[in-house]
């Protein structure tokens, strides 16, 4: 097996058109409607069901070439799970440039360099939010285009890519399910009248320390990365190369998570005052310590 592998059939070629010309219209999408609406959340509507497009052009050009089959059906089950997930918060409606957006592009706004300044939103907008994110959402998906013409047959690490894939998927939906039940609760007291401080533990901590979130501060990120991981491990089992291209998506996956992570606790920390006690105290994403107040 060689080492890198820069090379791509014609096939191949075929499959990167498609997906990119979706990923094209996308990014025009995204900055569009963005921009007219001020609801920057397009593209979060789309993570969940892009990369379900980009793994079924390459399995159908490939004549259902069993590897991209089994990668299209995760990918399918892990959009499928994150689109409901999402619609749960009111991200999707009727009028497709409506819907809640993530509260995180409302803070971002508000910084120094964006709040007075429309054309430097626009260009964060344009090089972020909608082209960055919408090449990391294909690029996780190309190890599907990578492994559509390999003939290796199954084997050993085939099966730990497929026990990577779906573990992190089921360890990724208990943490959502936790986290949505957890803040639907929260809010629901609180909407009733109640103050935060007045709430019941563990919820007058504002943040939430149940289950799966008791032992990891972000176990649903731990876990979206887990499954591209082990996608692109197919790579592997395909014997094209220890170091194929596509492993640079995986590469900038991990770092947009970087970055939403310390958005997101930035936040929360400023929010809730025994937050920063929590950080001490349980890792960001390995499940090795327990909260304890």
């Amino acid at each position: 097996m060689p080492i890198f592998n820069l090379n791509f059939s014609s096939l191949q070629l075929q499959a990167l058109m498609i997906v990119g010309i979706i990923m094209g219209a996308s990014i025009l999408f995204c900055f569009i409607v963005g921009e007219i609406t001020r609801n920057n959340s397009q593209m979060d509507k789309l993570w969940s069901i892009l990369p379900i497009a980009y793994t079924w052009v390459p399995m159908f050009l490939s004549g259902f070439n069993w590897r991209c089959v089994v990668i299209a059906v995760i990918t399918t089950l892990w959009g499928v799970r994150l689109t409901i997930n999402f619609a749960k918060k009111g991200a999707y409606s009727i009028k497709f440039w409506t819907g809640e957006e993530d509260y995180r592009w409302r803070v971002v706004r508000s910084w120094k360099a964006f709040k007075d300044n429309k054309f430097t939103w626009a260009l964060f907008d344009l090089f972020f939010i909608c082209i960055f994110q919408n090449v990391v959402v294909l690029g996780m998906t190309l190890p599907t285009i990578t492994v559509m013409e390999s003939t290796t047959q199954f084997n050993f690490v085939d099966a730990i890519a497929i026990v990577v894939a779906l573990g992190a998927l089921v360890y990724e939906t208990i943490a959502d399910h936790q986290q949505m039940k957890f803040q639907t609760k929260k809010w629901d007291m609180i909407k009733s009248g109640m103050k935060l401080e007045e709430l019941p533990e563990p919820y007058n901590l504002g943040f939430n320390t149940t289950g799966l979130w008791n032992y990891s501060r972000h176990p649903n990120y731990i876990g979206e990365q887990l499954i591209w991981i082990g996608v692109y491990l197919f790579v592997l089992g395909a014997r094209i190369a220890f170091f194929d291209i596509t492993i640079i998506a995986c590469i900038l996956l991990i770092c947009v998570f970087i970055g939403s992570s310390r958005l997101a606790e930035n936040i929360s920390s400023s929010k809730y005052p025994l937050y920063k006690d929590y950080q001490k105290k349980v890792f960001k994403y390995l499940p090795f310590r327990r909260y304890r107040k």
